[in-house]
């Protein structure tokens, strides 16, 4: 018991950071609740104290010793609870004051460029959102925190932003001065701004050489991992540093849907692998306790800097640093102990992890070890050899623990989950051990590296091969209720499940009604939302005029007119787009239009290859333009660029081409914008133009007043206020994904079409809607109402 006595602790500290995120007001709000919780933690500092002198004014008379022992432990409890949520509350304040008084924020307000440099904080990542032109290295995704900005000294926020350059200049500490554009995110983000480059990078300057030793390791060891070739090549480094670069898209979807996506995140297992090798190491050397825990931490700091501080990692490494202080002292504590510990003090130096989905799990998967696995390793065992019950106790405890936090992030259950971690168990260590041993020889022993890389390989291949073999068998993914909702229910019939398996088995009519209500919590949303479809296709109006389908953060809009279709734009995902075509019955679209070449317009071509007679589009940029229209040329469809002025008919509706200009630069400022007018209504869709393009397009075409517009940019901030006054819409629909870390749509934009009466669907909040009109306005169908209904 006395190893659960941190639970509390760690599980308010974790409340108090995630509301004092997530409450409105900024700074002043969390203060507000770091006051509070002060407070509180004060009062029961009193009452501790009133106890005492009670205690000793009475002693052990009449028993009030006995009385008042209880009352001084229950508010020592209090104080150290409340007080871990009051420290947590107040690193909310003060990171959010810092935020707030930050020169970026005036930069954002003002909507102007800065000339800002910033220290990188992680390893960059390379984006999967974009198409590139040919010869041109995709931008990478970087996490890094301010240190000046237009040539000032600045204090350190933490911001995000895409680069295009070298891998090997982006790593962790290196400092790269460029202007960009400034848009501020939402306090619950972990970055406070996003930067967009405009121009060249003005300079980098490489790590300091304590940081600098990990960017030639890194990068030969993925270079001589690639030369493998196949989905272990890839792997490889993957299990051993955590470094996904070279994991195409497709071998990363298969891995998240069979559940073995946490087998390429750094964790506990890494970092125990390593203290425990130094440890033993500075054992065989005949050091003394002190120095073992010495180079032991000095071993984790290292693999740290090399793996980069991921949540996961730096969740994982202070975990470590717990236990190995605690060895020091001469008094080690249990596992939970120095989780709970580890939860609170990341909390309290970075209460944003409060919102880290990845540190989430990683806490999640381990404390489902720590709690679960031996309980469930004992339950199995009635019905088999205890050494399997084993190895599935322990996947089962971690895939238990993380179910309802993969529920938030995707509202689905991956049946073979398990079985697939059961099958990958044994090759993981393998991989991941022999990996990184084979990176850290390949600069001194480049054959006795590289004969390690081709032993890893082949656990690696064989994870790639249970990955996407799991994906592709048939009900893989079940459908689940989303949300908090979704991971509530998800939670209570674990713990309902768990308790029938582990609990005692007296109560048998007890035990009955807990299995009945079991079954009901998962038959309904089991059949609800696995039904969704069937449903959705049930209760949709058969004659809508405009749809706009739930397809993640992208567009895709459906019109039809006379029995004749068009798309605009198709999303970043076939599978997505197919869903919606199916829904709506679509077998045939007469045209479509890609508005630009973005992959999250043009990423689900190849869900309507083949379907598609006519498509419009922009100017053309090289191999991505290619990507989009080669598989729809070579299905029969007919390609066409076209400019301002171009026109034309869908059934009894006529579309006119309002923008681009001729001679145009290919990008999202040369995004085609559709004006359509049918006897019923009218609508502008707008792709996603800019503020200074849309300024442009308002001086050189008449657009007046219409009835719909589809919003530029997903509801970015990036928008003319003019060209939205002028419009005057009733309804404004927006394409956006519910976890799209952009802060889409904006609170400008949202606030900007309220203020001319124009009412808002968005697709992350209704799913796919479908709006009909008879020329009186519209009638809205959603899909998540329906759903509801």
């Amino acid at each position: 018991m006395r190893d659960l006595r941190l639970l509390l602790p760690a599980m308010f500290a974790w409340l108090a950071g995630w509301c004092a995120l997530g409450i409105t007001g900024g700074a002043s709000s969390a203060a507000l609740v770091a006051w509070a919780l002060w407070a509180a933690a004060f009062l029961a500092v009193g009452l501790a104290v009133m106890g005492v002198l009670r205690e000793r004014r009475r002693p052990a008379a009449g028993g009030a010793g006995a009385v008042g022992a209880p009352f001084v432990r229950a508010a020592a409890t209090a104080l150290v609870v409340i007080s871990g949520g009051a420290l947590v509350a107040s690193s909310v304040a003060l990171g959010l004051g810092a935020r707030e008084s930050s020169p970026l924020a005036d930069a954002a307000q003002e909507h102007r460029t800065a000339e800002v440099t910033i220290e990188l904080t992680g390893a960059p990542r390379v984006m999967r959102t974009n198409w590139f032109a040919e010869g041109e290295a995709p931008p990478l995704r970087v996490d890094g925190r301010l240190v000046g900005i237009d040539g000032a000294a600045a204090h350190a926020v933490p911001v995000t932003t895409a680069l295009s350059l070298p891998a090997g200049e982006l790593q962790l500490g290196a400092r790269v001065t460029f202007s960009a554009r400034v848009t501020a995110l939402p306090a619950e983000e972990g970055a406070a701004f996003r930067l967009a480059p405009v121009g060249d990078i003005r300079s980098v300057t490489l790590p300091p050489p304590w940081l600098a030793w990990t960017v030639g390791l890194r990068t030969g060891f993925a270079e001589t991992a690639g030369a493998l070739g196949g989905d272990g090549g890839a792997l490889v480094p993957g299990l051993a540093i955590g470094d996904t670069s070279a994991v195409d898209e497709g071998l990363d979807t298969a891995m998240k849907a069979a559940s073995l996506s946490h087998l390429t995140a750094v964790s506990g297992a890494n970092c125990a692998i390593v203290t425990a090798a130094a440890f033993a190491l500075a054992a065989l050397l005949g050091l003394p306790r002190l120095l073992r825990v010495v180079v032991a931490l000095a071993a984790l700091a290292g693999f740290v800097v090399l793996v980069t501080p991921e949540a996961s990692v730096v969740r994982a490494a202070t975990m470590a640093v717990v236990v190995l202080v605690a060895v020091a002292a001469g008094r080690p504590g249990g596992g939970t102990a120095a989780l709970s510990l580890a939860v609170v003090v990341l909390l309290v130096a970075d209460p944003w992890y409060a919102r880290d989905y990845g540190f989430a799990l990683s806490v999640f998967a381990t404390a489902g070890l720590l709690l679960l696995a031996r309980p469930l390793t004992v339950a199995l065992a009635r019905w088999m050899p205890l050494p399997v019950a084993a190895v599935i106790g322990v996947p089962l405890a971690a895939q238990l623990a993380c179910q309802p936090v993969l529920v938030l992030l995707d509202p689905a259950l991956a049946l073979y989950g398990v079985p697939a971690n059961l099958l990958a168990a044994p090759a993981a260590p393998v991989g991941t051990v022999v990996g990184l041993i084979g990176c850290l020889l390949l600069p001194v022993l480049p054959s006795v590296g590289f004969a390690c890389l081709q032993l890893a390989w082949l656990p690696a291949s064989w994870i790639a091969l249970l990955a996407r073999a799991s994906s592709a068998m048939p009900a893989a993914r079940l459908e689940w209720l989303p949300d908090a909702p979704g991971a509530l229910l998800l939670a209570a019939c674990t713990a309902i499940a768990l308790w029938l398996l582990l609990g005692s088995r007296r109560r048998r009519r007890v035990r009955g009604v807990a299995a009945a209500v079991l079954i009901v919590a998962i038959a309904v949303p089991v059949g609800l939302f696995a039904g969704r479809p069937l449903i959705g296709a049930a209760t949709r109006p058969l004659d809508w005029d405009v749809a706009a389908c739930d397809i993640g953060q992208g567009d895709a809009v459906l019109l039809r007119s006379a029995e004749a279709t068009a798309l605009i734009d198709t999303g970043p995902d076939p599978a997505a787009l197919s869903r919606c075509l199916t829904l709506l019955g679509i077998t045939r679209i007469d045209l479509l239009v890609l508005t630009h070449w973005d992959a999250d317009h043009a990423g689900g071509v190849s869900a309507v290859a083949g379907l598609v007679d006519t498509v419009l589009h922009g100017p053309l940029d090289g191999d991505r333009s290619t990507r989009a229209l080669d598989p729809l040329v070579a299905a029969g469809a007919e390609s066409v660029e076209v400019v301002a002025g171009f026109g034309g008919t869908l059934g009894d509706a006529r579309w006119r081409v309002v923008w681009p200009r001729p001679d145009a630069p290919p990008g999202n400022d040369a995004s085609v914008v559709l004006d359509v007018s049918t006897p019923e209504y009218r609508g502008l869709f707008l792709g996603d133009l800019g503020e200074e393009a849309q300024a442009r397009m308002l001086r050189s075409a008449t657009l007046g007043p219409v009835d719909l517009v589809k919003v530029a940019h997903h509801g970015s901030a990036d928008q003319s206020e003019r060209l939205y006054d002028e419009l005057g819409a009733t309804v404004g629909v927006i394409g956006v994904g519910a976890d799209n870390g952009y802060g889409h749509p904006t609170d400008r934009l949202l606030d900007l079409l309220r203020a001319n009466g124009t009412a808002v669907v968005r697709t992350d909040t209704s799913g796919t809607a479908l709006l009909t009109t008879d020329g009186g306005g519209f009638d809205l169908w959603t899909e998540r109402s329906a759903v509801e209904q």
